[in-house]
C-alpha cells in the first residue's frame, strides 16, 4: 500500500574516515570559492569593460552565470552534509536541486551552441553581423538558449511530480530527476522514461548539429580565405568554446561509463557523478581567461589600474 512519503528525505554519502573529513571540508571548499571567485571575475569584466560590450560576450555571460547556478546548486549543500553527517534533506529543497542541476546540465550545449552560431556569423558573414546579432538579435539568441531549456526541464519535472511517492531514501549524494522517480512506486513512469530519453537526445543532437555546423562552416571560410589574420581570429575566437565541448562530451561519457563498470567503488562512482558539476565551472573561466585575448587584456588593465592607484 502506497503511503505519503515524509517532508524529510534520507540521503547518500560518502564513505569517508573521520580524520579526513575536515581536510576533505577544506579542500572542497576552497575549490567552490576558486570557482565562485573566477566565475564572478569573469561576469564583472564582461559588466564593467567597455571593451566587451560586444554580442560575443554578451552570449557569453550566459556560460559563467550557469557555472554559478551549478555548482552552488551542488557543491555547499554536499560540503555541509560531509562536516554534519546527518545526511538529511527537505524535499522541496532536494527537488529545487534537482531542478537546478538539471538547468545547468541542460544549459551548457544550448550556450555553447548559441556562442558557436555568433562565431559562424562573425566569421562567416561579417558585413551582415551587426544586423544579424543587433541588440534584438542577441537578445533572441540568449532568450532561446535559456528559454527552451527551462520548459524542457519544466516539463520534465512536472511529469516527475505526478508520481506517488512512497520512499524517502536519495540513492545519490545530491538530488536529481532519476533519484525523485526511485522515491515512486504504483504508478507507471514509462512515460517520464521516454521523454527524458527523448529531451536528452533532442538537447544532444540539435546542439551539436549547430556547433559542427558552425565550425565546418568557419573551417571552410578559414580555408578559403588566405589571409592570415582571418585563420587567426578564427583560431582564437573559437578555441575556447571548443576545448569546452569537447570537455562537456568527455566529462559527461565518463560519467556515464563510470555506472556501467560494476568494480567500481561507491564512493568513485558517486565522485564520477558530480564531475560534470564541478569540472567545468572549474575550468571554463580559466580556460576562457587563457584562450580569449580580450578577456585576458581587460583583466590586465583592471590590474595594472589597482597597481597605480595603490603606488599613489
Amino acid at each position: 500500500m502506497n503511503q505519503t512519503i515524509s517532508s524529510v528525505l534520507r540521503i547518500a554519502s560518502f564513505d569517508i574516515h573521520p580524520s579526513a573529513v575536515y581536510p576533505i571540508f577544506i579542500m572542497g571548499l576552497l575549490v567552490y570559492c576558486f570557482s565562485v571567485l573566477s566565475n564572478v571575475t569573469i561576469l564583472a569584466l564582461i559588466v564593467t569593460q567597455r571593451s566587451l560590450h560586444r554580442p560575443m560576450f554578451y552570449i557569453l555571460f550566459s556560460l559563467p552565470l550557469n557555472d554559478l547556478i551549478g555548482i552552488t546548486a551542488m557543491f555547499p549543500r554536499l560540503l555541509l552534509d560531509i562536516v554534519i553527517m546527518k545526511n538529511t534533506v527537505n524535499y522541496p529543497l532536494c527537488v529545487l536541486q534537482a531542478f537546478l542541476l538539471h538547468m545547468y546540465g541542460g544549459g551548457i550545449p544550448f550556450i555553447l551552441a548559441a556562442m558557436a552560431f555568433d562565431r559562424y556569423i562573425a566569421i562567416c558573414k561579417p558585413l551582415r553581423y551587426n544586423s544579424i546579432l543587433s541588440p534584438f538579435g542577441v537578445t533572441a539568441v540568449i532568450s532561446l538558449a535559456w528559454g527552451v531549456n527551462f520548459a524542457l526541464i519544466l516539463v520534465l519535472f512536472l511529469l516527475q511530480a505526478r508520481a506517488t511517492k512512497c520512499r524517502d531514501f536519495i540513492m545519490n549524494v545530491f538530488c536529481d530527476n532519476f533519484s525523485l522517480l526511485s522515491l515512486s512506486c504504483g504508478k507507471d513512469l514509462t512515460i517520464n522514461n521516454i521523454y527524458g530519453l527523448s529531451i536528452t537526445a533532442f538537447m544532444h543532437i540539435t546542439t551539436v548539429t549547430i556547433q559542427l555546423f558552425s565550425y565546418i562552416q568557419i573551417l571552410v571560410t578559414c580555408i578559403m580565405n588566405k589571409q592570415s589574420d582571418t585563420k587567426s581570429k578564427a583560431l582564437n575566437t573559437c578555441l575556447a568554446q571548443i576545448i569546452v565541448f569537447i570537455l562537456f562530451e568527455i566529462v559527461g561519457l565518463f560519467t556515464i561509463l563510470s555506472y556501467r563498470f560494476p568494480n567500481i567503488t561507491p564512493n568513485a562512482r558517486k565522485a564520477c557523478g558530480m564531475l560534470i558539476f564541478l569540472i567545468l565551472p572549474v575550468l571554463n573561466p580559466i580556460i576562457y581567461g587563457m584562450k580569449t585575448k580580450d578577456i585576458r587584456t581587460a583583466f590586465f588593465r583592471i590590474l595594472k589600474k589597482g597597481k597605480i592607484s595603490s603606488s599613489k
